[in-house]
């Protein structure tokens, strides 16, 4: 690294996804062979971000719709939820580059310097340091567009217009995707899980904002951003996936739910 740059250095490699950055590349290449979509695609999705073994194989699935434009794909605007440090706002970090096992990910500084004059942006190393929700994600990014420059930022305590604001002005063009981080219900029995979430998974197909609250989904603050500005923009949806912790790799007296769902604009 150079005297002026700045490493987040990952915080769950070896936790929520292999350490290792051959096993790593593998889990993540087998996990996208497996994927099967016919979505086109998107301007923005909602990805899942739990252990590789619980939501992977969602991820995968959404991520499998910007395959045909990994060559073009430039830009990664990430937002997740806030699960360690209490936020207020949108929260940038100082790091210049985000590492994990297959390698570093350069922050888009113009597009950082381009948010500092909205006042719900702030800084808060603390809220990146520990935090899983965008960092889960970068793997599969690395491994299917290569080179790309992130805005990444932890969503804490904001209204759909002020994280709609920051969507907005970092909507580009098709050089440039948004991923909105978020679970599910969490730690309910499968039965119930299961009709919970399909009940949010139509009301963020519908883009019902109001109906999407911390019970329905752990990042309800983006969520409900990205639902407010593509109520703005008229733009569809698709659901992709739906499935949650007891279909995958965990028992189902208390599960997880993890759902994708795409987004385009018309």
């Amino acid at each position: 690294m150079k005297n002026d740059q700045i490493k987040r250095d990952a915080a769950v490699a070896g936790y929520f996804y292999p350490d290792n950055p051959e096993v790593l590349r593998t889990t993540v290449r087998q996990l996208m062979m497996e994927a099967r979509t016919d979505a086109p695609v998107p301007k923005a999705l909602i990805i899942p971000h739990a252990g590789y073994v619980y939501s992977g194989i969602t991820a995968a699935i959404a991520y499998a719709t910007l395959r045909p434009a990994a060559d073009r794909i430039r830009h990664v605007v990430l937002l997740g939820p806030a699960h360690r440090v209490y936020t207020r706002g949108l929260a940038l970090c100082h790091a210049t580059h985000f590492s994990t096992p297959l390698g570093e990910v350069e922050v888009d500084r113009e597009a950082v310097e381009r948010l500092q004059a909205l006042p719900q942006v702030n800084y808060s190393d603390a809220a990146h340091r520990d935090e899983h929700s965008l960092e889960v994600h970068l793997p599969f990014l690395q491994y299917l567009l290569g080179e790309f420059t992130l805005v990444p930022l932890v969503v804490g305590e904001s209204s759909p217009q002020e994280v709609g604001e920051v969507l907005d002005l970092l909507w580009g063009d098709e050089e440039t995707v948004i991923i909105i981080s978020s679970d599910l219900s969490h730690f309910l029995d499968y039965e119930t899980a299961s009709r919970i979430d399909r009940e949010t998974m139509q009301a963020i197909e519908q883009l019902q904002l109001e109906k999407i609250g911390s019970n329905q989904a752990c990042g309800c603050m983006p969520v409900r951003g990205l639902l407010h500005i593509a109520r703005q923009r008229g733009m569809s949806t698709r659901v992709l996936d739906y499935r949650n912790s007891g279909d995958t790799a965990g028992n189902r007296d208390r599960v997880v739910g993890y759902g994708a769902v795409s987004f385009y604009q018309n």
